[in-house]
């Protein structure tokens, strides 16, 4: 029997048209984009592997998905699940451009038992050899193959099975564009049709995860400021001031930042900024240090700053004490946990603390957390007052 697997679209190359089969680069500005039953009759090949349903969802460029996209295919996952029911996975296309950040936020978010599988191309499914129908054929695969079972969101192109924490995109126009830095794929998409897969995900995702936007209509907003040679902190002042409720540093490695950025982290922290500091050489990522000044400076495993923002909206992660010193032991908890600025109690927002955190969170906004993973209680407890309606760091969640 075949598997049963849902084909929603979100546009992207993938899906693009151009307008003849040299059209590789301008199909962008001049091109239409196909919608997900259109691909299965250009790629009937895919349509053959499995029962594949089609589901309309959008037809744009990733540049233009954002958060409340996320919200939304969050949402249209959940209902095909639901409503196609049994199915064995779900394919999404997406644009390459903002690709990982979409498949990291569903990693952290979904509550189906179904494999889901984001698919993207380098050339438009127009254009001569083209990626898009085999990769497409390939995701269609992955999703309905046993093989594939419970490691999570995953990202497929190039024949590779990418893990969506670890993946992302190196090359604007290579076929082997995304890459999973030091830990490798997961495996293959072969050619004789089997799924090969070498190894498998040790960190928490999805569907067994503390974190369910279902019912959400927005995330507070979160900005990325890029460290350079001679940066003044003139950005992190102007997004504290459009409303930036945490703002992820993209800091010098090994995870330091100029000066100036330090200081205006330090001078906004009172205002109900919390920062996060990746490294924008992202691959060994960041420990923490007694030198470093970056108020409640987050311990970060290797994370692109992108991805970094993508964890926190409205959830929090990587716990450290207010001077900047780890509270916990253990390494490299990374900072692509799932949550962003938890407010202070008095501002009413306690309800967004996961129910298994509130209970560490104390009326007077102190924080009990136990030992490195634990949810309150354990030796090594501390309570740190927070001033004012400062963010709330919850103990480390090791996702």
């Amino acid at each position: 029997m075949k598997p049963r697997v849902a084909l929603i679209g979100t546009g992207g190359t993938i899906s693009s048209i151009g307008r003849n089969s040299l059209d590789l680069w301008e199909y962008m500005d001049a091109g239409r984009k196909a919608e997900p039953d259109e691909l299965l009759v250009r790629f009937p090949e895919a349509a053959e592997t499995a029962e594949v349903v089609p589901v309309r969802f959008r037809a744009v460029s990733s540049a233009n998905v954002g958060p409340a996209d996320w919200l939304a295919l969050d949402a249209a996952v959940h209902a095909a699940v639901t409503r196609e029911a049994p199915l064995d996975g779900v394919v999404i296309t997406h644009g390459t451009a903002t690709l990982e950040e979409t498949a990291y936020f569903l990693n952290l978010t979904l509550k189906v038992d179904a494999t889901v599988v984001l698919v993207g191309s380098q050339r438009p499914a127009s254009g001569l050899s083209s990626d898009a129908g085999l990769n497409l054929l390939n995701a269609v695969r992955v999703a309905g193959a046993q093989e594939a079972r419970g490691l999570g969101v995953l990202v497929l192109l190039n024949d590779e099975v990418q893990a969506a924490r670890e993946v992302s995109k190196t090359s604007t126009l290579r076929l082997e564009t995304f890459r999973s830095p030091d830990l490798g794929m997961l495996g293959y998409a072969d050619p004789d049709g089997r799924v090969a897969i070498y190894r498998r995900p040790s960190r928490r995702h999805a569907p067994a995860t503390e974190f369910d936007v279902r019912g959400r209509a927005e995330l507070p907003r979160v900005d990325i400021a890029a460290s350079y040679a001679g940066a003044d902190g003139t950005a992190i002042r102007a997004f504290v001031a459009a409303g930036a409720r945490a703002i992820v540093a993209a800091s010098l490695p090994p995870g330091v930042t100029t000066p100036g950025e330090t200081d205006g982290s330090c001078s906004r922290a009172g205002q109900g900024a919390a920062a996060s500091c990746p490294a924008r050489s992202c691959a060994s990522g960041v420990s923490s240090s007694p030198t470093t000044s970056i108020p409640r400076r987050r311990v970060c495993s290797p994370c692109w700053p992108s991805r970094a923002r993508t964890t926190w909206p409205r959830f929090s992660a990587c716990s450290t004490s207010t001077d900047g010193q780890r509270s916990r032991g253990g390494s490299g908890v990374g900072c692509r946990h799932a949550a962003i600025a938890v407010e202070h109690p008095r501002d009413g927002l306690l309800s967004e603390v996961p129910a298994e955190l509130q209970a560490s969170v104390g009326e007077d906004g102190r924080v009990d957390d136990g030992d490195a993973g634990t949810v309150g209680g354990g030796a090594g407890r501390r309570r740190d007052r927070l001033p004012g309606p400062q963010a709330l760091d919850p103990p480390v969640l090791p996702i």
